[in-house]
């Protein structure tokens, strides 16, 4: 659920924090007292575009956190994520906008992009209001409605992998359908390409040692001088004795009073290794000096050439070899699929026919589940709307094969279903889609209705309800109070409203409202405590003139709400 929320410089809010409680919750307060503040707020967790205009004047940044807890069954929802609650099962969620209308998002103190934001908010959290109803008149939300509802999710997801199998193979048969002619040019220019490779007979590692050898051939001379010189010194020199030589006689010596010298062994074992030393290198060193070019100049044009040719290569085909024999390896295997083009089609309209069976037979469960799911969704919205004080109407889920253009079954990411509900809201009325009949309350009652039918599915969650009660009358207000106080108890209820009666059904209520503080508004937040509830609901009811016939019938309410099942 939402324990708090903090919220800091947007709008007129300059600092507020809420400590939302379990159950029902409702925000009420005048007219233009700030509550759509909130609702942006907690909109800006969700995810919701960042902009500049919500920064308080005369500030440089807004932000808002949320802290989350018991959230582990929601969360479940969101999918592979790196993101977890703390040791107490909490979690932290900030989004924070500078003065460029930039936003920064940290979960759980890490800094995510947005779309994990979107994919883990949206999973504690879902905003239904005048806007957010309208979704409502989408097929696509009915179709997923009524999928939560029959519990479809474990076939859905297997059905989207055999989909998107299916799209691969299509996605690569048309690939190698290609046009005739614009196969041949490709062809053409793949043989030229891994030809000019093969040409050029490329080894691993080839460029390092020929720069390498560049650098030998041009510093030959100076190469050739300087070991010799380190030959004499370390190994042979016909005019002075070299270092190998002064250590075989300092061994000799050594040996000739080993018996008088401790540690002599020693001392002998290591004037040998320096000797093996020096006998190595000189050796290697002398080879070195002996290993003359015939001629210098042809030796450094034929590498200069060669490493000229591995240059325009990469200039062609990738910065260095390796590169340039993965473009080989890569052209080989491309011109190998044109040309085994038909066969290779063959075989992958063998895989799409066994995906689409597949695909079919599990969308085939997915129809059959969701007619069945239908029918007990028609009868609980109904007798739901019923209750909401609608009670001649009629609800019907409309569930039809998807057809494409030539009337042949269309495979969707969903299914072959297309789903919409139909609705009727007054006798000798026909059925006619949601988005062509649904006032704005009718649409904030069937969306109540639904999340009341469905409301196993969004255990632990928080529902945000915003002014649900906009054209409805005061029994139909409790009622929908009431409802929303049973959906509290399996998930959070927060509602923004201006209706006594819903306001009196719920656990906890927070007045907002609208202040001048050294010449600034500021809105702030605060919970009631029964007094206070007495009095704002009496203000709801009764406007400017608060009487005390209005204080004991908001009393009352109270009273009556909380002898009811289900009242914290």
């Amino acid at each position: 659920m939402l324990s708090s929320l903090h919220i800091e410089n947007v709008a007129v809010i300059k600092n507020a924090d809420i400590d939302f409680g379990a159950g029902f919750n409702v925000l009420t307060g005048e007219t233009g007292a700030g509550k759509s503040i909130l609702i942006d707020s907690i909109n800006l967790i969700l995810g919701a575009k960042p902009s500049r205009d919500l920064i308080r004047s005369g500030e440089n940044e807004a932000s808002v956190s949320a802290l989350f807890s018991d959230i582990a069954v929601p969360l479940s929802k969101a999918g592979d994520s790196e993101i977890s609650p703390d040791e107490d099962g909490c979690l932290y969620i900030t989004r924070s906008i500078d003065a460029a209308g930039k936003a920064k998002t940290r979960i759980g103190g890490k800094t995510v992009p947005v779309s994990m934001q979107k994919d883990i908010a949206s999973c504690l959290i879902s905003i239904h209001g005048q806007n957010d109803n309208r979704i409502l008149m989408s097929p696509a939300a009915h179709l997923g409605y009524l999928d939560s509802y029959a519990g479809n999710g474990v076939l859905l997801s297997e059905y989207y992998g055999y989909y998107e199998l299916m799209n691969d193979c299509r996605r690569r048969m048309n690939e190698l359908a290609r046009d005739e002619r614009e196969k041949a040019r490709t062809v053409e220019l793949l043989k030229y390409q891994i030809a000019d490779i093969d040409a050029a007979k490329l080894k691993a590692g080839e460029e390092e040692e020929l720069t390498a050898s560049r650098d030998r051939v041009k510093n030959s001379e100076r190469i050739m001088k300087q070991t010799r010189l380190i030959t004499k010194a370390l190994y042979r020199s016909e005019r002075s004795l070299p270092a190998y030589e002064l250590v075989k006689k300092a061994i000799s010596a050594m040996e000739s009073i080993a018996d008088y010298i401790p540690q002599s062994e020693e001392y002998i074992k290591k004037l040998n290794d320096v000797a093996y030393t020096l006998e190595d290198i000189g050796l290697t060193v002398e080879d070195m000096s002996e290993t003359e070019y015939d001629d210098p100049d042809s030796e450094l044009d034929r590498i200069e050439s060669r490493l000229d040719l591995i240059s325009k290569l990469e200039r062609k085909y990738g910065t260095d070899i390796a590169e340039i024999l993965a473009f080989r390896d890569r052209a080989a295997a491309e011109l190998s699929d044109i040309e085994l083009s038909d066969v290779k089609i063959s075989e992958l309209q063998v895989k799409l026919a066994e995906y689409e069976r597949k695909a079919l037979e599990l969308a085939s469960r997915l129809t059959e589940s969701r007619k069945k799911a239908a029918e007990t969704l028609e009868k609980s919205v109904v007798s739901e709307l019923a209750y909401l004080e609608m009670p001649k109407v009629r609800f019907r889920v409309d569930i039809r094969r998807s057809r494409d253009a030539d009337g042949k079954t269309k495979f969707t990411r969903s299914g072959t279903d297309d789903v919409e509900f139909l609705l009727s809201a007054n006798p000798g009325e026909p059925l006619k889609p949601l988005a062509k009949i649904a006032s704005g309350g009718e649409l904030s009652r069937i969306m109540l209705a639904l999340k009341s039918v469905n409301a196993a599915d969004a255990v632990g969650e928080t529902l945000i309800f915003d002014e649900i009660d906009t054209g409805v009358s005061g029994k139909t207000s409790q009622k929908i109070g009431m409802r929303l106080r049973a959906l509290a108890a399996s998930n959070q209820v927060i509602c923004v409203t201006h209706s006594a009666q819903i306001a009196a059904e719920a656990h906890h209520q927070f007045l907002i409202r609208k202040s001048e503080h050294g010449g600034r508004v500021e809105t702030t937040v605060t919970e009631l405590d029964r007094t206070g509830r007495i009095s704002e609901i009496a203000r709801i009811m009764g406007g400017v003139n608060i009487t005390d016939k209005l204080l004991d019938s908001a009393a009352e309410m109270l009273d009556s709400a909380a002898s009811l099942p289900g009242k914290q």
